[in-house]
């Protein structure tokens, strides 16, 4: 018998080729469902000498992947594809507030604020003596300091214009008071008090009445343009009445308001006082109530008519007190505003139901001490100050001592 040797090797060459075919091929067919690992490629290769046709195999081509739709396709083009350059951040600037906001910081007004009017009366004398434009736009600043949103401003007095006037040259011979003043003065005045937003009212002193200083006095006695008698209201100074119920007379009135409103069309206001009115005392056989009421009515309408945007008011006694004393019926004279003159002390409480009803309350520096109530009162709408010492500056600078005024 032949001698065994030892097996060295694996034993491979003793496995039949038809099975490890069949391994080889399975093998194959697992590797190409692995498609990621790409190995059916590697053993093609590596096999392909020994099986045949394996190598002539084709390869399934590769499928391209499908973007999501929320996803852009690639750009192929390198330059496009580029992250744009940054931006450098522009400095913005502040924008503006709206009118809410501007509201929304506004401090809240106080009582005195809330007055529809916080006036003060000049005296047409505060003009003489050529008062220059700096120191009429300084006057006007300084009572805007003050609290005060009002200057009424005399323009008129003892019948004579502090303005240079046609109708007063036509019916008198004079176009103007005595008085040097400039005749620039009330368009200096009007034109800083709006650029402070404030407001101007024309005040006509004295109203009907002439003292024996007028300027126009002789010619009035001249022209019997006086009624009889002599208004002894004021202790001291005689005053004498010009009769409105004489064609004359109230066409010369009625013709200075209007070319007024028309040489100054920014005014405000007119006002008229006490003075336009027939002391009780005066011996008279007509109706004063009657012809004051067509008169006044009359100038109104004529003013109206030449400047629907100026106020008529009056400043005068309460309603009772008017009509019974001087008869001044001005409930019926269809003003714009009225205000009560309230500068006694002993009737003054009784006075504040009338002052409740309408626009305000005129009083003096005597007053001062019931400002606070005043001020405090909503139905007390309006407050006029009537510096009785002549003092306006002085009378404005009380009050904001009186009253919490901002500027």
């Amino acid at each position: 018998m032949p001698s065994q040797k030892d097996n060295k090797g694996c034993g491979c060459a003793n496995i039949p080729i038809s099975l490890m075919l069949v391994m080889l091929v399975g093998g194959f067919w697992g590797f190409r469902q692995l498609g990621k690992l790409d190995l059916g490629n590697t053993v093609a290769k590596q096999f392909g000498d020994v099986i045949p046709g394996l190598a002539k195999q084709k390869q399934p081509a590769p499928v391209a992947a499908v973007p999501p739709k929320h996803q852009q396709p690639t750009i192929k083009n390198p330059v496009a594809s580029r992250s744009p350059k940054p931006i450098a951040p522009q400095k913005s600037s502040p924008s503006k507030p709206t009118p809410a906001q501007k509201t929304a910081k506004k401090t809240p007004q106080t009582p005195w604020q809330k007055k529809q009017i916080r006036g003060i009366y000049l005296s047409r004398y505060m003009v003489t003596n050529n008062a220059s434009e700096k120191m009429i736009r300084n006057r006007v600043r300084y009572f805007r300091k003050q609290g005060i949103n009002t200057i009424i401003h005399g323009v008129w007095g003892n019948g004579c214009a502090m303005y240079k006037s046609q109708v007063t040259r036509k019916y008198v011979g004079y176009s103007s008071c005595p008085n040097l003043f400039n005749p620039r003065w009330l368009d200096w005045l009007l034109d800083e008090a709006h650029k402070q937003g404030m407001q101007v009212h024309a005040y006509f002193e004295k109203g009907i009445k002439l003292d024996e200083n007028s300027p126009i006095f002789d010619k009035a006695v001249a022209k019997g343009w006086m009624v009889p008698g002599v208004d002894k209201t004021f202790p001291g100074l005689d005053h004498y009445l010009l009769d409105v119920g004489n064609k004359a007379v109230s066409a010369f009135y009625r013709e200075v308001v209007v070319e007024f409103v028309k040489r100054y069309p920014t005014i405000d206001a007119v006002q008229w006082d006490d003075y336009l009115g027939y002391h009780a005392e005066l011996p008279s056989k007509t109706d004063r109530t009657a012809q004051l009421t067509k008169f006044v009515r009359q100038m109104k309408s004529d003013m109206k008519r030449a400047n629907p945007k100026v106020s008529f008011d009056i400043c005068h006694h309460n309603p009772y007190w008017g009509k019974r004393y001087f008869a001044a019926d001005w409930k019926n004279w269809n003003v714009d505003r009225a205000f009560i003159q309230n500068y006694s002390e002993a009737n003054f409480e009784k006075e504040m139901p009338y002052i409740e009803q309408i626009e305000g309350v005129a009083l003096t520096e005597k007053q001062f001490h019931r400002l606070k109530s005043l001020v405090a009162n909503p139905k007390v709408k309006s407050i006029l100050v009537f510096p009785s010492k002549g003092n306006p500056k002085e009378a404005a600078a009380m009050v904001k001592k009186f009253t919490p005024i901002g500027n």
